[in-house]
This record gives C-alpha cells, structure tokens and sequence, in this order.
C-alpha cells in the first residue's frame, strides 16, 4: 500500500472537513471493491471444508475415535471437537 499526500489528490474543502475529524493523523480509506472471504484465491478454504467433512464422516458414520482423528490429521483433541460439533 502507497502512502499519498491528501493534500494532492483531495478538493481543499473535503481536505478541510477531514482535517476537523483527524488532523495530523494517518487514514485508511478502504477500497470500494467487495472483500472475498479468507481462502477464496488459494483454496484454503475449500481444503478445510473438506477436511472437516471427512473428519464429521469418521467420527459419526465409520464411528473413528477421537484420539485416532487427532493422531491422523496431527489436530489437538479441542480441535476436533469444534470440528465435530459445529
């Protein structure tokens, strides 16, 4: 991200108003474009959808243990259960 003086890009009277609410200081301004959601251009997201599916599968329909979840997909015992009970 370019830092760009306001005082450059902005009309005098939008920098005068700003100025009211936050002289000095450093602004965001965020773009208008919609945020994708975490995972969306990597398929993070879609990796652990599906992970999580199988683990629900294991546990409630091949009646796995917990701790045979834990050992295969090197998760913590809490982790697991979030996984299985949301």
């Amino acid at each position: 991200m370019k830092y760009r003086n306001a005082s450059e890009i902005l009309p005098d009277d939008l920098l005068k108003e700003l100025q009211k609410y936050a002289p000095g200081e450093i602004l965001y301004v965020p773009s208008d474009k919609a945020r994708k959601k975490w995972g969306a251009d990597t398929g993070a997201r879609r990796f652990y959808e599906q992970r999580n599916e199988e683990i629900r599968h294991k546990y409630f329909g091949l009646k796995i243990t917990i701790d045979a979840l834990c050992e295969e997909y090197c998760l913590s015992d809490e982790t697991v259960r979030k996984i299985l009970y949301r």
